[in-house]
């Protein structure tokens, strides 16, 4: 807890520049990453972080030095001709985007290394620290560093912000965009020149390999938690302050930690916690989605068998054996059980000996099934004009989601029938 009170309170420098660089770069790279992702060019980041390696190295043969500035300004130069290079071979070639991506990823880090590595056996002193480029070091960053990050997030912010409609027209309709008269082309360049932008400027902290991540991984997390964009741009923002923020305290706390890497991992964690257990899209909230929607299918099968039995067989005691059940319709006997133990507790059938009795509340639900399969079931023949021997299978998916409404319409559209296609009655 001291230690916590300690970070906190950021009176040491060095953690002060540390923490505010890694939150403000962390949450500008990750708004700008929200609409990379929802336009599905997710890869593109990757290559981006890659393909400023080259930029880095020249620009130091070029200085002899380590200047930020001119580093930046080479990294954001070959960042920027890779996603130039990838639309050239996607739109002058058969080469798909991915391909493309990959290809453009592989040659620039390539090219990156070899001048990395010439550069490390020239013997100029001032090469010390630059293959920090590859996997950063947050921990690093000074009080230039962290003006450099506020400018660029700055940039990266106001721009966002007054080309908000647009972008977000370019992210989810272009086609309709650029019928109402956007230059999609320039947008696409801008959004891409605020990706690059955004790649550039968190090299120096978490390093052209991890920077993808940033970029991308906390839009992927808010995106499993809303389905509005301002919601999204918020929660993406969050998530990677959060990230910067826990990345640097882990670092403070355990010395021989890297910075970088921890932001990585804590995003990815927050991440995969959100494809798991997000409420509405989540891995697991889907399973037992799905869990219960094949249960509530089960249940109301189980009911219409016993409706048809009562209604094939004319009988008025209404108990059945659980063969009858099975030899009607499929049931494994977990399955059967389960099921019956869920109609049981809702008071549409009673159990005993291996015999099961249709109340007046599971005839009633198994008669509207029955009524809803019929009637869809002539429907498809009516007019959609199906055979008769084709619709029964359709029915059968259908019948669980038909709301009293559509029920109503289909009975008014098909003028209120007696019989569906083979003859049998539709219940009233």
């Amino acid at each position: 807890m001291t230690d916590l009170l300690e970070f906190l309170s950021l009176r040491d420098a060095n953690v002060r520049f540390v923490v505010l660089g890694t939150i403000l770069l962390m949450s500008s790279a990750s708004i700008v990453g929200t609409f990379t992702f929802l336009k599905k060019k997710s890869l593109l980041g990757d290559a981006i972080a890659h393909a400023v390696l080259p930029g880095v190295c020249l620009a130091f043969l070029l200085q002899g030095e380590k200047d930020p500035l001119w580093i930046m300004i080479g990294a954001f130069i070959t960042g920027f001709i890779s996603t130039i290079f990838i639309d050239l071979v996607v739109r002058k070639s058969k080469i798909k985007e991915d391909t493309a991506i990959a290809l453009t990823l592989s040659t620039f880090f390539g090219f990156g290394i070899l001048l990395l590595t010439y550069i490390q056996k020239s013997g100029n002193a001032s090469q010390s620290g630059l293959d920090q480029f590859l996997f950063g070091k947050a921990a690093a960053l000074v009080g230039s560093d962290l003006y450099n990050f506020a400018t660029i997030a700055v940039i990266l912010l106001v721009v966002v912000f007054l080309f908000y409609k647009e972008l977000k027209l370019l992210a989810f309709d272009p086609d309709f965009a650029r019928s109402i008269g956007l230059k999609v082309n320039l947008l696409e360049l801008l959004l891409t020149s605020l990706s690059v932008m955004a790649v550039v400027t968190g090299i120096q902290a978490v390093g052209v390999v991890l920077m993808a991540a940033i970029l991308i991984t906390p839009a992927a997390a808010a995106r499993y938690w809303t389905d509005r964009l301002p919601i999204m741009l918020v929660l993406a923002a969050c998530f990677a302050a959060f990230s910067g923020l826990s990345g640097a305290y882990i670092s403070y706390t355990l010395p021989r930690m890297p910075t970088g890497p921890w932001i990585v991992m804590v995003i990815s964690l927050i991440a995969f916690f959100s494809f798991f257990f997000s409420p509405q899209k989540g891995i697991i909230s889907r399973w037992w989605q799905i869990r219960k929607y094949r249960h509530a299918i089960a249940l109301d099968n189980l009911l219409k068998t016993l409706y048809q039995l009562t209604e094939k067989e004319a009988r008025t005691d209404k108990w059945f054996s659980f063969e009858e059940i099975i030899r009607k319709r499929f049931f494994t006997d977990k399955q059967l059980q389960h099921t019956l133990q869920k109609a049981k507790n809702k008071g549409f059938v009673q159990c005993k000996n291996e015999q099961v009795y249709l109340t007046a509340a599971g005839s009633e639900k198994g008669q509207r099934i029955v009524k809803l399969h019929r009637l869809f079931e002539l429907y498809l023949t009516e007019i959609v004009k199906l055979a008769p021997d084709h619709v029964h299978d359709t029915a059968d998916k259908i019948e669980h989601i038909l709301t009293p409404e559509l029920e109503a319409r289909l009975e008014e559209k098909l003028n209120y029938p007696d019989k569906d296609p083979h003859d049998a009655k539709i219940p009233r």
